[in-house]
């Protein structure tokens, strides 16, 4: 879908929803062809720019809201041109179909054709058919008949709940909007469901050019009258948007009927099978999960524990270590100062010894000097016995 444009005349729109500042305005395109001459000179070439100005200067007095290429050949330029009312799309028409264009530079005139826009919208004639001819649908079944509504590129922030926040739509708020037309049976915006991505293989969000996040709904009709005038409501319609501030928006939207059974009872029944399928194998992966996670920090808590444990070890052995290295050191000052006091009480033995020796000999002189005191006198004595 294309960006969210500016509306500046809201006078052609009609309510949706205005609770929610939702209306519907007519889709005010024309389609404008220019057939292009025969370019004779080589290198000679025709300016899109300069074709585009020529067209708005068409139209005199008005302006297209929009004007862009949608496709550029040899042959000719395709433009989609986009005015504020419905009522203007023939006056434009008049002032450009049929009529021709002289560029400046180039004898041959170009002509212009438009056309209101062709609206891509199924009739009644498209479901009924479809209905009718579809062999694998049971028209007495919701969901297997026309009554349901397929909607792409509905703007996430207008379907969101006021005062919530979030720009995530509600399907409370989509029921509201659309139960304008009739009693509904059933909604469904597959992009609040997390697991329809991966039942379906397919992603539910889409980005405008704006770069604002779309979805895609359905919305079930009790009856078939709802669906009629939903559908008859929204041929030919933009979705518009007006904000608190009075400023208004519309983007196209894309609107059909479902085809694929998608509300069907078999279908809601299916998807809720396979979203309890999907559910158990989450929570079997996140089981998983918590037992790998819970196994791995076991498994730290053990590496943790084994690393203290060796750590331990490692300061055990750092400490046993230098147990032995202080008790070698303290054995070998204990063998020095053994040494060292067996070498000083040597020294005193050999010094007492000599010491005694000495005595001994200074004993045994005198006993030899006692002795030849005793002689002498003995001696003596003889000689006087003798004298006398």
């Amino acid at each position: 879908m294309a960006a969210a444009t500016i509306v500046h005349d809201t006078s052609e729109a009609v309510e949706l929803c205005p609770a929610y500042g939702l209306y519907l305005k007519p889709i005010t395109k024309m389609t404008i062809s220019v057939a292009l001459p025969q370019l004779k000179q080589p290198g000679k070439s025709i300016s899109n720019w300069e074709v585009m100005e020529r067209l708005k200067g068409m139209v005199h007095s008005h302006q297209f809201s929009t004007l862009r290429i949608s496709k550029s050949t040899m042959d000719f330029i395709r433009f989609e041109g986009e005015v504020e009312n419905k009522s203007l799309v023939k006056s434009f028409l008049a002032c450009l179909d049929g009529k021709t264009i002289k560029l400046s530079g180039f004898s041959d005139i170009l002509k212009v054709r438009a056309a209101e826009f062709k609206i891509d919208f199924p009739t009644r004639h498209d479901w009924d058919s479809f209905f009718r001819d579809a062999k694998d649908m049971n028209e007495t079944l919701p969901g297997e008949r026309p009554d349901t509504i397929h909607l792409e590129g509905l703007p996430c922030k207008w379907f969101a709940q006021k005062e919530s926040g979030s720009e995530k739509p509600s399907e409370e708020v989509l029921l509201r909007v659309f139960q304008r037309f009739g009693e509904i049976r059933n909604v469904d915006i597959p992009m609040l469901d997390p697991y329809r991505e991966e039942m379906t293989g397919r992603n539910f969000h889409t980005f405008s050019f704006g770069g604002h996040l779309n979805f895609e709904a359905y919305v079930q009709y009790c009856e078939y009258a709802g669906f009629i005038q939903a559908m008859s409501a929204l041929r030919g319609m933009k979705l518009m948007h007006k904000g608190e501030d009075g400023k208004a928006v519309a983007c196209n939207i894309k609107v059909s009927f479902d085809s694929t059974k998608h509300l069907s009872d078999a279908s809601i029944k299916k998807r809720q099978l396979e979203r309890q399928k999907l559910q158990e194998l989450e929570q079997q992966r996140e089981a998983q999960k918590r037992r790998e996670k819970e196994a791995e920090e076991r498994q730290r808590a053990e590496e943790r524990k084994q690393k203290e444990l060796e750590e331990q070890e490692r300061e055990r052995k750092r400490e046993e270590k230098l147990r032995k290295r202080e008790q070698k050191q303290r054995d070998r000052e204990l063998r020095r100062s053994q040494k060292k006091l067996e070498k000083l009480q040597a020294e005193e033995q050999k010094k007492l010894q000599e010491k005694i020796q000495l005595e001994e000999r200074k004993l045994l002189l005198a006993q030899r000097n006692l002795q030849s005191i005793r002689l002498l006198a003995e001696l003596l004595s003889r000689a006087k016995v003798r004298g006398g």
